[in-house]
C-alpha cells in the first residue's frame, strides 16, 4: 500500500513542489502554533493561495515565517464564491497548485471552503487536506460526553420555528450532539435544547486554544439558567449528550399527546412526540386525531 505522505499529491515535503489540484489547509482556531508542519509546506509550495480572510493567513504566514512572494493570495467566501470559482478551477486545469484555508479551523466544516471543493470535485480535480485543527472535534474532547458516536449539526437556523423543527429531529438520534452557536444567542438555545431535547448532560466550550479558554458542563437547564444571566462573549462550542433511549417506554403517551395539541396542530403534535420520545409516528397521528376529535366533541 502506498504511504499518502509520500504520494506526488499532498506530499508536501520540504523539497516537493506540489501536484496541480486544490489543497485544503486547516489553520488554527486561536493559538497560532496549532498549526502543522505539511500546512505550512502547502502555503509555502502552493501557486496560488486563497483564502477566507486574506488578512488573517498573511499574518500567520507571517508569524512562522512563510513568505508570499508574487504569489496571488485572493480572497474566497460567501459573498464572491460564485464569482471567484471559476478562476480557481481555471487555475488548476492549467496545472497550478491552489491552496484554500478558512479563516480559522478546518476548510468545509460550516465554510465556504465546500463549495470550491465540490466544484474541483465535479471538474475532475483533485482534492486533498493538510488536517488540523477543529473546534467541534477539539469540544468533543473536552465535554467529558460519549465520542464513541457523535453528530455535527453546525448552526441551528435563526427563526425559531425552523429552529425547533431541527431539534425535534435530533431527538432520536442515538449520538452526542454538537452545535456552533452565537454568544448573543445561547441563553436561548439552551433553554430550547432543554425543552425540545430534554434535560441532557451538556458542555459550552468557549474560545477553545485562547487566553480565556471555558469548559462548563452541566445539564441543559442548568447551563441555560446560567448563561441567560451572564452572557457569555467569543467563539462557542455547544456539546449535548444522547438521550436515554428507553424514555418513550416509560410515559404516558396519551398525556403527552395532549399537552402537545395544547400548542400544536394534530400533525405537527404526532411529529414532534413521535420524534421526542422515539414512537412511531403512525400510532402517535392516530391518537393525537382520536383525542383531538374528542375535545372538539366536548
Amino acid at each position: 500500500m502506498t504511504n499518502p505522505d509520500k504520494a506526488d499529491f499532498g506530499g508536501g515535503g520540504a523539497t516537493n513542489t506540489l501536484s496541480a489540484g486544490l489543497y485544503l489547509v486547516a489553520v488554527p482556531i486561536g493559538n497560532a502554533r496549532d498549526i502543522t508542519l505539511r500546512a505550512l509546506d502547502i502555503l509555502r509550495d502552493a501557486d496560488v493561495l486563497a483564502a477566507e480572510d486574506t488578512r488573517s493567513l498573511r499574518r500567520l504566514m507571517e508569524l512562522h515565517g512563510v513568505t508570499l512572494g508574487d504569489r496571488p493570495l485572493v480572497a474566497y467566501h460567501d459573498h464572491n464564491g460564485d464569482r471567484m470559482r471559476p478562476r480557481l478551477l481555471a487555475d488548476i486545469a492549467a496545472g497550478k497548485s491552489v491552496a484554500y484555508a478558512s479563516e480559522a479551523g478546518t476548510p468545509m466544516v460550516s465554510d465556504p471552503g465546500f463549495d470550491l471543493g465540490r466544484a474541483v470535485v465535479e471538474e475532475g480535480g483533485a482534492v486533498t487536506s493538510a488536517p488540523g485543527a477543529s473546534a467541534a472535534i477539539m469540544a468533543l474532547t473536552l465535554a467529558g460526553l460519549p465520542t464513541d458516536r457523535f453528530l455535527f449539526a453546525g448552526f441551528l437556523p435563526n427563526a425559531g420555528g425552523s429552529r425547533r423543527k431541527v431539534l425535534d429531529e435530533l431527538v432520536a438520534v442515538p449520538a452526542t450532539l454538537v452545535f456552533y452557536e452565537s454568544p448573543k444567542r445561547l441563553g436561548a438555545m439552551l433553554t430550547e435544547a432543554a425543552s425540545r431535547l430534554g434535560d441532557r448532560p451538556a458542555a459550552v466550550c468557549r474560545e477553545l486554544t485562547k487566553k480565556f479558554e471555558e469548559v462548563r458542563r452541566g445539564s441543559l437547564a442548568e447551563l441555560a439558567e446560567y448563561y441567560t444571566q451572564n452572557p457569555p462573549k467569543g467563539e462557542i462550542v455547544v456539546v449535548v449528550g444522547k438521550g436515554d433511549s428507553d424514555s418513550g417506554k416509560e410515559i404516558d403517551l396519551e398525556q403527552v399527546v395532549n399537552l402537545a395539541l395544547q400548542t400544536m396542530s394534530v400533525r405537527d403534535a404526532a411529529d414532534y412526540v413521535a420524534a421526542r420520545y422515539g414512537f412511531k409516528r403512525r400510532p402517535v397521528y392516530q391518537m393525537a386525531m382520536r383525542l383531538s376529535e374528542s375535545r372538539e366533541g366536548e
